[in-house]
């Protein structure tokens, strides 16, 4: 099958509003009236991101939820993406019906469609990129640079538990039950990133950022461009049982530089109570430092490294 033969069958029935069923080679995105468009991209690759052994459907739902990620920590709702897929001779066509069927069902749970994108072969790996629109209130997005010394420092969800699933396919030894091993290798197949949380972010935030290479890397970010130093708290880091039960004393350093969490850090007034916890505050200063009983802790790394 050649590429339009590929378009036709998998991905124009994704097609959405101003896509004109992919039979086009541009979009038409609507407008919305008192809206700002929020756009974010992300790329992944094979035996970076993902295993050539994972579900088609669930490589597709990664490729998706990664740029939502971005979206969500700027207060952006989703609302179409572009896909570029990049694909070696050995991909089947059931393999390209599942990670169509992957995207259909992400497309129902976040309420997005597809606009278009580009289809090509490669001798390389295989690569996905996203492009992804959002819209937020006009003047409303959440930026990296609005924290203020004073601010609390909060975290969506659990943090380390990708990097431990991506531990366990690196077969590291542990001894966990097979509940707690197939929780891990989920977080780090399909994340879940806090999409519907979005709307309260705004109302609340004074800066934001995904956290996709490391909690204390990611935090860096909001750092340096607030000018602010971060202190993250390492008692208070929210680690679920099963990290806990991966990599024992070892699991909070471990855990706050691993990635690909695809949750949420952000600054916001002390005390709030919501769908986070507090892990630590902005001061005067710059960086970032990890503390553990009021010691800073020196990190060997503090998140993933693309280069």
């Amino acid at each position: 099958m050649d590429e339009f033969g590929i378009i036709a069958r998998y991905f124009a029935p994704l097609a959405g509003e101003g896509s004109f069923g992919l039979k086009d080679d541009a979009a038409l995105l609507p407008a919305r009236p008192g809206q700002d468009l929020v756009v974010t991209t992300d790329t992944i690759t094979e035996g970076v991101d993902f295993f050539a052994f994972d579900p088609s459907g669930d490589i597709a739902r990664k490729a998706l939820r990664v740029n939502l990620s971005d979206l969500a920590a700027k207060g952006a709702m989703p609302a179409h993406y572009l896909l570029n897929l990049s694909l070696p001779h050995t991909i089947t066509p059931d393999w390209l019906a599942g990670f169509a069927a992957g995207l259909a069902q992400d497309q129902r749970e976040f309420g997005i469609s597809l606009l278009g994108g580009d289809t090509g072969a490669t001798d390389g790996p295989l690569t996905i990129a996203v492009t992804a629109f959002g819209f937020v209130p006009q003047g409303k997005m959440i930026r990296r640079d609005g924290a203020k010394v004073g601010d609390a420092v909060y975290v969506t969800g659990a943090i380390g538990d990708s990097g431990g699933g991506l531990a366990i396919f690196k077969r590291e030894k542990h001894s966990l039950s097979d509940t707690d091993r197939d929780a891990l290798i989920a977080r780090y197949r399909v994340p879940q990133p806090p999409v519907a949380f979005a709307e309260n972010l705004r109302a609340i935030a004074h800066a934001s950022v995904d956290v996709s290479d490391g909690l204390i890397a990611d935090l860096g970010h909001i750092a340096s461009a607030s000018g602010v130093r971060i202190v993250v708290d390492g008692e208070a880091v929210p680690l679920s049982p099963p990290l806990r039960a991966l990599w024992h004393d070892n699991a909070l350093l471990r855990a706050v530089a691993a990635g690909d969490d695809y949750q949420i850090a952000f600054t916001a007034p002390p005390g709030l109570n919501g769908p986070f916890t507090q892990i630590g505050r902005a001061e005067k200063g710059e960086g970032v430092s990890l503390t553990v009983n009021g010691k800073d802790v020196a990190l060997s790394k503090a998140g993933y490294r693309h280069f």
